[in-house]
């Protein structure tokens, strides 16, 4: 389950910087060009988004290197990566495999039954 969650957050994270790329950028040309804003909208908190757009790859991504030796921090991390992604930007055909492989592979990560080894935290 550990290499499952792992190869699920490495996906999910690739494919939230896909999702990333977009959300950022359509808020620095939307915050540059007045006219796009007024024509197809804006989000409703830009910053959310901005911040979002690189935080929660980065988290799915971490998390998925870490589920195969830290299963709860792996699992939490791709948890919180799934929920920053639906949060910014909501469930849609272009976050829905992210937030769900990001999801499932928390879930698994989670529910891992070997325990962690027991190492110092430092």
């Amino acid at each position: 389950m550990r290499g499952a969650a792992s190869t699920l957050g490495i996906i999910a994270g690739v494919f939230g910087m896909i999702v990333g790329f977009f959300g950022f950028g359509y808020t620095e040309l939307t915050r540059h060009f007045v006219e796009i804003e007024q024509s197809f909208g804006m989000f409703d908190n830009p910053e959310l988004v901005r911040i979002v757009s690189i935080l929660s790859p980065m988290l799915a991504i971490a998390g998925g290197a870490m589920a195969v030796s830290r299963a709860l921090w792996g699992g939490v991390l791709l948890l919180l990566s799934a929920a920053g992604m639906y949060l910014a930007f909501g469930f849609n055909v272009f976050t829905m495999f992210p937030i769900a492989f990001a999801g499932l592979g928390g879930v698994l990560a989670l529910a891992a039954g070997k325990p962690d080894a027991p190492t110092a935290h430092f």
